[in-house]
């Protein structure tokens, strides 16, 4: 069986989370992307189901919106996979 190990020099072991500053900024400015990815896909419909409204089909919800939320979910990515604990000699 094995046996657990102290360190001799008398330091604990101090919790470290895996995620750092760097990593929670990235994730926010994902998030935001994504969020005003969402908001700008919201609205153009009509008030009357019988009228179509041609805005629904614009440049902001067709093409603009779509890529914000998939830039924000490669962001998230990135802010995932980042490794701030890498130190550069």
């Amino acid at each position: 069986m094995s046996k657990k190990q102290k360190k001799s020099n008398g330091q604990q072991n101090k919790p470290e989370f895996i995620f750092q500053k760097k990593n929670y900024l990235f994730m926010f400015i994902g998030v935001a992307c994504i969020a005003l990815g969402f908001i700008l896909m919201s609205g153009g419909g009509s008030d009357d189901p019988n009228v179509f409204n041609e805005e629904i089909y614009n440049f902001r919800r067709i093409r603009l919106a779509p890529t914000l939320v998939l830039i924000g979910l490669g962001i998230e990515v990135y802010a995932i996979l980042l490794n701030p604990h890498n130190k550069k000699q």
